[in-house]
C-alpha cells in the first residue's frame, strides 16, 4: 500500500499469506485448503500512469478514483473508455489521500496517517465536512447498509454512514491465521473483495466471519516493461458494476485498467 514501508512489512505479509505472496522470485505454491482462481481479461482501458491509486469505485457509468502521496493526492471522476478525467479535486497538500466510497449523494474519503476523513458532494465535489477516526485509513467500500473500512491491520471496521462512527469490527483470517495488509476494498455479490498490499492477490472475504473464502490471482496482468519499477507499482483498485456484472482492476501507476472475468473453476496459481 504505502510508499515508504520497510522490509519488515514484507516479512509480515509473507508470514500472513504463507507462500501466497508475490515476491521478486514469483508466487509460491499455495496450500490446497483455500480455492485459488485465475482471471480472464475481457477488455483493457487506458489509465493515468501518474495515478498512485488508493481507492476506486464504479457508479452510473463512471469510475471514481482517489490517488495518494502528499502534495499529489486527488479524487477524480473518470470516463472508463478513454481514461479522461472529467472532474477532480486536490486533497490538501499535507494529507496522503486514501480510499473513497459513495453514500447517497456524498463521497467519503480517508487519509493515511492523519486520522482525518473528508466528505464531499458526490456531484460537485464540493467540500462538506471532515471527520476523525483512530489509527490509519486505507480503504472504503459499502454494502448498502454500512461503510466498511480497512486500516492496514487484519481487521475491517464497519462504520455508520450517517454518524461516520465505528459500530463493530471483524478479523480477516486465511486458513485460520490473521491476514494483515488488507487494502483496497469492493463489495461484490455479498462478499468483500480486497487487494492485499504488496501482492498480486485479491482475497474474497466473508463479511460475517472474516474468513477468506477464496483467492484471485492477478499475476501477469501487465508486462513487466509496462510497470514502473518501484516496489509500489502493485495491484490496487477494484471496482464493480452491479448492473452489468463487470469487475475492474488496476494498480498504482499502472497505464491500464482491466475489466476481468473470474474463471469458474479453481486451480493452481
Amino acid at each position: 500500500m504505502k510508499a515508504y514501508w520497510t522490509l519488515a512489512y514484507w516479512t509480515i505479509a509473507s508470514i500472513a499469506l504463507g507462500t501466497r505472496v508475490s515476491t521478486a522470485a514469483g508466487i509460491g505454491t499455495p496450500a490446497a485448503a483455500t480455492p485459488t482462481y485465475k482471471i480472464q481479461v475481457v477488455h483493457t482501458y487506458p489509465h493515468d500512469p501518474s495515478a498512485f491509486t488508493e481507492g476506486l469505485f464504479y457508479l452510473n457509468g463512471y469510475l471514481y478514483e482517489s490517488t495518494g502521496l502528499e502534495q499529489h493526492s486527488s479524487i477524480r471522476k473518470v470516463r472508463i473508455e478513454t481514461g479522461e478525467i472529467l472532474k477532480s479535486i486536490d486533497i490538501p497538500a499535507e494529507y496522503f489521500g486514501e480510499g473513497i466510497v459513495n453514500w447517497n449523494n456524498q463521497l467519503v474519503s480517508l487519509t493515511w496517517k492523519s486520522q482525518t476523513g473528508f466528505v464531499f458532494d458526490l456531484n460537485t465535489f464540493k467540500f462538506q465536512k471532515q471527520f476523525h477516526y483512530s489509527g490509519e485509513g486505507w480503504a472504503l467500500t459499502q454494502d448498502g447498509k454500512q461503510i466498511i473500512m480497512s486500516d492496514g491491520t487484519s481487521e475491517l471496521r464497519f462504520i455508520n454512514p450517517i454518524t461516520l462512527k465505528e459500530t463493530n469490527r471483524i478479523q480477516v483470517t486465511l486458513e485460520g491465521k490473521a491476514l494483515r495488509n488488507i487494502n483496497e476494498l469492493e463489495w461484490v455479490k455479498g462478499e468483500i473483495f480486497a487487494n492485499v498490499w504488496q501482492t498480486n492477490w485479491i482475497v474474497r472475504i466473508d463479511p460475517h466471519s472474516g474468513q477468506v473464502k477464496s483467492l484471485i490471482n492477478l499475476a501477469g496482468l501487465l508486462d513487466p516493461s509496462e510497470l514502473d519499477q518501484g516496489v509500489d507499482s502493485v495491484p490496487n483498485g477494484i471496482a464493480y458494476d452491479v448492473k452489468h456484472d463487470r469487475l475492474f482492476v488496476t494498480g498504482k501507476n499502472w497505464p491500464k485498467l482491466f475489466e476481468i472475468r473470474i474463471l469458474a473453476t479453481p486451480g493452481p496459481p
